[in-house]
């Protein structure tokens, strides 16, 4: 057909199909199946697939003592469209890649890149890093170079820093990076991409009391270390009352879930380093004293949060309906209630794309012969790329 019809144009139908019509194409001839391996078409049908296709949202919960991990549609429905095999530790989850930490409560080191939709998988070499107290562990995008890539953030037995360690998908290895000089503790908490970066949640004790609270972001393409300010009202608050998540893509929320559990609070930072742009969008109290406030799970798509209330049923609130400082009736119309049942524990919420990303270097799961591999998908269906 390629004598016919334009490369140009075979390319350009190629990246509008579905994975699994995309993987099938391959074996059409040897010079299609150099086209789509190739990873300009892979980065080509990635960016289609996120113009064009509806948000998908990686939900990893306990339920009835049972570890489970699924994909639903960022939908009015929010329809379930695949179970998934549960991997010991999810990371994160860029462009279709499960970055997945392998005995995460023993703290090895040691990592894998997993693409359900294509059912392939790269272990990676793991980072030679000794007497490690706790770490934390951030996995992003580098547009610039089409390269993924994973840092490694820890603290030795003496509260000190070590040297950060970068890994690199296209080069297959890992690198130190130069640490940037800091006072600022930070907790064992996953990292979030955002901007071209991995962030996390800073913090050091104040002479006068109470604590200075700043985000740490690691830009993956220029390879260096930022701090961003929060609200200056937030310096009274322990670090274990704070989390922030990622907000779109570009933005984030903190999270303020004090251990007395009164009240629930979140901050927008609505421009991206914008200090001044800080926004208070919504307060969460508890209506009675046996009554529990709802768990701010993330946000949707739609900016909408996702909230877990108390009998383990997933809702969403529209912020710019709810007038902040309002007391949440969980029965008010502002409510949409999913039917997504989240059990007693949700382990991580992450949004998702199907993609072709590693199916130019990875092991394919479903022809890989060893029963011990990381990512078993014998439970699951084929793939996630329907037509």
């Amino acid at each position: 057909m390629s004598d016919y019809m334009p490369v140009e144009a075979i390319l350009k139908i190629l990246s509008t199909l579905p994975i699994k019509s995309v993987v099938k194409c391959r074996s059409v001839c040897k010079s299609w199946n150099t086209l789509i391996s190739n990873p300009s078409f892979i980065l080509a049908h990635l960016q289609a697939s996120l113009s064009n296709n509806t948000p998908i949202l990686l939900i990893g919960c306990e339920k009835h003592s049972r570890e489970t991990l699924s994909l639903h549609h960022d939908n009015d429905g929010f329809d379930k469209l695949k179970q998934l095999p549960f991997p010991p530790f999810v990371v994160g989850s860029c462009n279709g890649l499960i970055c997945v930490q392998l005995d995460y409560y023993d703290y090895d080191l040691d990592f894998v890149l997993w693409n359900p939709s294509i059912q392939n998988y790269i272990s990676l070499p793991q980072a030679n890093i000794c007497e490690v107290e706790h770490f934390n562990v951030g996995f992003g995008f580098d547009s610039r170079t089409n390269d993924y890539k994973l840092l490694i953030l820890g603290v030795d037995k003496d509260g000190s820093w070590i040297e950060p360690y970068l890994f690199s998908l296209n080069e297959n290895c890992w690198k130190r990076v130069n640490a940037f000089s800091t006072n600022y503790d930070f907790l064992p908490v996953p990292l979030h991409f955002v901007n071209g970066a991995v962030h996390w949640l800073g913090y050091q004790k104040r002479n006068s009391g109470g604590h200075s609270h700043v985000i740490l972001g690691f830009d993956l393409s220029a390879e260096v270390f930022s701090v961003i300010s929060l609200p200056q009202s937030l310096t009274g608050f322990s670090p274990f009352d704070l989390s922030i998540m990622k907000y779109g893509e570009s933005s984030f929320v903190v999270s303020i879930d004090p251990l007395i559990e009164e009240f629930h609070e979140l901050w927008v930072m609505k421009e991206y380093g914008g200090v001044e742009s800080w926004t208070k969008v919504l307060t969460l109290y508890r209506v009675d004293r046996y009554a529990s406030i709802p768990r701010v799970l993330g946000f949707r798509k739609n900016g909408k949060v996702l909230l877990e209330v108390d009998d383990g049923k997933m809702t969403s609130l529209d912020l710019n309906s709810q007038q902040v400082g309002a007391s949440l009736d969980l029965n008010c119309e502002l409510m949409e209630f999913h039917g997504v049942e989240v059990g007693a524990d949700i382990l991580s919420l992450n949004s998702y794309v199907k993609s072709l990303v590693l199916l130019d270097k990875a092991v394919d799961v479903s022809s890989e012969s060893d029963v011990n591999h990381p990512i078993d998908s014998s439970d699951s269906d084929e793939s996630i790329g329907g037509d």
